[in-house]
């Protein structure tokens, strides 16, 4: 069968529908981010990045009639069909968009009063004769609504831009912050070069300081009159409880006359059939439709207009989000609601078990791990500096620093990994951090400094072992000596190359073993290197070079099944051990995800930033990067960012040091800060339909 061409393959496009005559009108491009209250309009959003993906979003204006949005509901229906079900689809409302939605505008998303249907048209370039009052709302992705021409409009904590087409004047309420009069300024030079070509003045009025603008407050004046009374107080900004949305997802299977509740929090995803269609309600503040891929053809259809009825039917308001999408292509909010979820595909046969290595360049590190390295070992809480001999030789009641250079640009750079044993007390664990400290301010603070959990190693410190980190149980900080060597030790291999191979002692008993596994058996008497049925010929080999570090005896090759007498005896008899052979778990290819933190509302909130850029990071707030690998915070001015040390690595962020989290998290951990917009700024389309 013939591949059908891909439709939107080529440069950017913006289409205006028209349904008086089936005809496709393009949007102009300065009207880009305008919306008309009474009419609804159709975002197709295409994006050709490592997963690529299809977004429809279609976009009620507060105005628009019933047969407008009916019309917008069977458009969006017909456009997914000729797409063949992949894009998810979403459904917006004037005022309560989603913050995927308002990401695509990052200038401006402007509310204009009026519709198509009432003569009402996008305006063109260089027409002056205007006059409106937007206000600006918003810190992150900014909205600009049309008010009445009026200081009844004002009020003291948002943003007013007064168009009178020539001149565009800026008044900034009392109690605004500055990046919100920063996105203000943005939207006026905006609407100035694209609506006005670059012709118009901007003038800015401070709400606190009216009198040091003198010019400009006559001018106001001229057009909306003397004020008479205070301004009104601010208008808080509606933010839904997170906490209340996810304590209360439900899901329910959509039949072809009942919506049946089949299950609550915590959901799985053995839960969905693919024969057919389910609603999940977050609480009402969102609601996925999940069309399973063997579903008639009737449900699927139906699918959008009966999350619209479902919405009605719990009397949830008007502005609720709706997220529609086929199985296979389900958006990251909505695997975020089920627990472990898995992707099609993810798993893989025997013989394809781990990956073939690849070069340290293509693994996005820093290098290929050659560069100097010097280690430092915790002992009475102060810092003893360890032979080279004994590099790769850690133990699980110690904390180590380990530190790297490298070249880059003809100038040494510096990793400072923090690396802290499971068994290590909490004493040892804050004087690691404190000796690091002491150890970057040797450096001039150019240091980056990297936490790193026992059983967490990212990828470039196992590289810098070179395939034999070995991590023995005991430690020598408390004691000042090191731990007696036991008669018995078992250690477990992971790992298929040198860049991610390490072996870490476990306890010396049956229970201990793998089939998927590796592992070396030492005892005074003899050396085993146990085989188990599910490790690949990598593993085995990666298992001979650590054997050849542990210790120098005569090694035996012992394959699972076949143990001699010896061997149990050894182990203290034998006993159940995992025995299931796996399917090689990949990391799934998430995608990088950014976090705002606040504490605005009295309760610390995350809100994440979607399709974000570095523009998105802001000085005045605390962000989190959250690479699924690694969490990355940018706390600044004293602010305290919680974290989960079991999730992660933990990386302070110092922008002044030229080093980020990648996009791709399974491919390394540290990049020079100038590859940072070729990893998160994929190749993306965006077309924005009117529906008129």
């Amino acid at each position: 069968m013939e591949e059908t061409p891909d439709p939107f393959k080529g440069s950017l496009i913006v289409l205006l529908f028209n349904f008086q005559n089936m005809k496709m009108v393009p949007v102009p491009d300065q009207a880009f981010g305008n919306f008309f209250e009474g009419d609804c309009y159709i975002v197709l959003y295409v994006s050709q990045d490592s997963a690529p993906s299809m977004d429809i979003h279609y976009w009620i204006g507060n105005l628009s009639s019933q047969d407008e949005q009916g019309a917008a509901a069977i458009l969006v229906t017909q456009l997914d069909e000729y797409l063949k079900g992949s894009p998810v689809q979403h459904r917006e409302v004037q005022g309560a968009e989603s913050t995927k939605f308002r990401s695509y505008f990052k200038n401006n998303l402007i509310y204009k009063k009026g519709g198509v249907a009432s003569g009402f048209h996008h305006i063109e370039s260089n027409i002056y004769n205007i006059l409106r009052l937007l206000q600006v709302k918003g810190r992150k992705h900014v909205t600009a609504t049309e008010v009445e021409v009026s200081w009844n409009s004002f009020n003291k904590g948002d943003i007013f831009l007064l168009d009178m087409g020539k001149v565009i004047v800026q008044w900034n309420g009392p109690q605004s912050n500055r990046s919100e009069k920063l996105k203000a300024l943005l939207l006026a030079h905006d609407i100035r070069d694209r609506e006005r070509g670059g012709r118009a003045q901007i003038g800015v009025v401070e709400g606190n300081a009216e009198e040091d603008s003198p010019e400009l407050m006559k001018i106001m004046r001229a057009i909306l009159g003397q004020r008479s009374g205070p301004l009104k107080e601010a208008l808080p900004d509606d933010t839904p409880d997170y906490c209340q949305q996810t304590a209360n997802v439900r899901l329910y299977k959509s039949g072809q006359l009942v919506v049946q509740e089949i299950a609550t929090q915590p959901l799985t995803q053995d839960l969905l059939d693919s024969s057919d269609c389910y609603i999940v309600d977050q609480g009402g503040s969102s609601v996925f439709v999940w069309k399973g891929m063997h579903a008639s053809k009737e449900e699927r259809r139906s699918a959008l207009s009966r999350a619209v009825g479902f919405i009605k039917a719990k009397n949830y308001p008007s502005s609720t989000n709706v997220e529609v999408m086929a199985e296979g292509g389900e958006s990251a909010m909505f695997k975020h609601l089920f627990k472990s979820w898995r992707e099609k595909g993810q798993t893989q046969g025997l013989g394809n078990l781990h990956a073939h290595p690849e070069q340290a360049a293509q693994q996005r590190m820093v290098d290929d791990a050659s560069g100097q390295v010097q280690i430092w070992r915790i002992e009475k809480l102060e810092l003893r500096e360890l032979h080279p001999s004994s590099y790769g030789l850690f133990y699980a009641g110690d904390c180590y620093l380990v530190l790297y250079t490298y070249m880059r640009a003809k100038k040494q750079q510096y990793i400072l990994y923090m690396w802290q044993g499971c068994h290590a007390t909490q004493d040892e664990i804050a004087a690691c951090a404190y000796q690091a400290v002491a150890v970057d301010n040797k450096y001039n603070g150019e240091a980056v400094q990297v936490r790193v959990v026992m059983g967490k190693e990212p990828r470039h410190f196992l590289a810098i072992f070179k395939g034999k980190l070995i991590i023995f149980e005991g430690g020598t900080s408390r004691s000042g000596v090191t731990s007696p060597e036991p008669a018995v030790r078992l250690f477990q291999v992971r790992g298929t190359n040198e860049f991610n191979t390490k072996a870490t002692e476990v306890p010396a008993r049956s229970s201990s073993l793998n089939t998927n596994d590796v592992f070396l058996l030492k005892t005074d008497m003899f050396f085993y290197m146990w085989y188990g049925k599910g490790c690949s010929g990598d593993e085995r080999e990666m298992g001979r070079v650590v054997s050849d570090v542990v210790s120098r005896q005569e090694k035996q090759v012992v394959m699972e099944g076949q143990e001699p007498a010896e061997f149990w005896v050894a182990l203290g008899g034998k006993a159940p051990y995992c025995s299931d052979k796996r399917l090689q778990n990949e990391k799934p290819p998430h995608n990088p995800r950014l976090f705002e933190c606040s504490n605005q509302t009295g309760r610390f909130m995350m809100t994440e930033v979607e399709d974000f850029a570095q523009e998105d990071l802001d000085q005045d707030d605390v962000m989190l990067l959250d690479t699924w690998e690694e969490v990355r915070s940018n706390p600044t001015r004293g602010h305290i960012v919680p974290a989960n040390p079991t999730r992660g690595h933990i990386l302070p962020a110092n922008t002044t040091r030229g080093h980020i989290v990648p996009a791709n998290p399974t491919r390394g951990h540290i990049v020079p800060a100038s590859d940072w917009r070729s990893f998160v700024n994929g190749c993306t389309r965006l077309m924005c339909l009117d529906v008129i």
